[in-house]
């Protein structure tokens, strides 16, 4: 977010005085009237100034940002690469992306069957980049994923120690000799941070650049009488969409003071419940997708992780180690066993799952809950489903429904056979009636 212009707090922009002299690259170069990034052109820019760096003999370091976009960066990925997704298009040209997402999904269907059932029906975004992948370069997503895995498995690239001219060190796709520095904190420190770290960004003034973002949307529609797709870009932030809510009330006169108090303390809870799911969900990225992305530990170590839990103790920490790390690794030195560095090193360093997902289209498998309609893309969704709170609830209350009409069926077969039984009782007793009639 912080290739973005302007709104240093949404985006939670690297200040002038954090930056120390130390020049930092590609800050604040997207307009909001420009058209969102692809992974692709954000893979040629960095590679444009990570080149420019390496030129003048200095050490390009990437720091932070989405570990999709970092991931594609440090991998050499068939995606990035595709010439056709690094043009400056506008997906205005592709009408259909701008449609329902059952249309798009359907569309999508007709092209590539194996994404349109690798994503959830109502996950709009994936399903329309999956499209878009097609429309751009003619392939199905789901050979460009095949394409860049293959890659991955054959490249190489030249080894960071004095060796022969040649040598070669094989690695499974990075485009450099890569060191990661993983700067973790224990979910009970870092909880408390993120929902205080929101607290601050409405006291630098949040409520500012949201209502900014607000007006240009609204301005920029009514202008281009075009609706701009808020599934991409600065438009997913944090803060942004969760208190949109709020800043209508803000300009509504009836309004009560209470409750536009409990709207703004559902915007805060919101957002900070927003913070700290995106911050699980990076941890799960790495445990998940990039450690499974890595060479063999066998290999030489790329990643290590650096215990951010206690301030206190950054120093010895987190800046020591890091700075050790980093000259052995610069000067072809023997580097430590990253599982040695310290207990969460050695848990989290472990991948969660042997596998990414990503990388095993054998295990998608979408079912649909005939109870519920939840739709489940893999084994593990569909049994997590099963376990969920949700799913029992609306077993219980089908059942009751289903034991309802049963009993139903029940009373109405009595009351039929009751009825039945009358008019039997009548039949008889006119019978006998006419009978008696006779013989009198």
């Amino acid at each position: 977010m912080q290739l973005y212009q302007g709104l240093p707090i949404i985006t939670n922009k690297i200040t002038t005085a954090e930056q120390k002299g130390i020049p930092h690259h590609l800050l604040g170069c997207i307009s909001l009237s420009e058209e969102t990034w692809t992974i692709g052109k954000f893979v040629n820019k960095a590679l444009g100034v990570i080149d420019e760096i390496r030129s003048r003999n200095k050490l390009p370091i990437l720091v932070g940002g989405t570990h999709y976009y970092t991931q594609a960066l440090l991998f050499q990925d068939a995606l990035a690469n595709e010439p056709a997704l690094n043009v400056d298009e506008n997906s205005r040209n592709f009408p259909i992306l701008d449609e329902d997402t059952s249309n798009i999904l359907e569309k999508l269907r007709e092209v590539d069957p194996v994404m349109a059932d690798r994503w959830h029906p109502n996950d709009r975004r994936k399903i329309q980049r999956s499209l878009e992948m097609y429309l751009r370069t003619g392939k199905p997503a789901s050979q460009i994923y095949k394409e860049q895995r293959y890659k991955r498995e054959l490249c190489t690239y030249p080894s960071n120690s004095d060796s022969e001219e040649g040598d070669i060190v094989s690695k499974p796709g990075l485009r450099f000799p890569t060191l990661i520095l993983w700067v973790h904190a224990s979910r009970e420190t870092l909880t408390p941070r993120l929902d205080t770290r929101i607290l601050k960004m409405l006291d630098r003034g949040l409520l500012s650049e949201v209502s900014t973002l607000s007006t240009f949307r609204t301005e920029h529609e009514t202008l281009t009488e075009t609706p701009i797709d808020q599934s991409r870009g600065i438009w997913v932030s944090i803060g942004y969409k969760e208190f949109l809510h709020y800043q209508s009330a803000l300009r509504d006169a009836s309004t009560t003071k209470a409750d536009l108090e409990n709207l703004r303390v559902a915007a805060i809870e919101k957002t900070q419940a927003a913070t700290r799911q995106y911050a699980k969900h990076q941890i799960r990225w790495i445990r998940i997708k990039l450690l499974n992305a890595l060479p063999p530990a066998t290999t030489t170590p790329i990643i290590y992780l650096l215990d951010g839990s206690d301030l206190s103790s950054w120093s010895s920490s987190v800046l020591a180690p890091a700075l050790s790390i980093t000259s052995s690794f610069l000067s072809g030195n023997p580097l430590p066993d990253p599982l040695s560095m310290s207990e969460a090193a050695a848990e989290m360093l472990v991948p969660k799952r042997e596998y990414d997902l990503a990388t095993r289209p054998d295990l998608w498998q979408k079912r649909v809950c005939e109870t519920c309609g939840t739709v489940s893309i893999t084994e593990n969704d569909w049994r997590l489903h099963g376990q969920s709170r949700a799913h029992r609830r609306a077993v219980g209350v089908k059942k009751k429904a289903e034991n309802k009409r049963l009993a139903g069926m029940v009373e109405s077969k009595e009351l039929e056979d009751t009825r039945k039984d009358l008019i039997d009782i009548l039949e008889t007793s006119m019978s006998l009636t006419e009978v008696q009639g006779e013989e009198k």
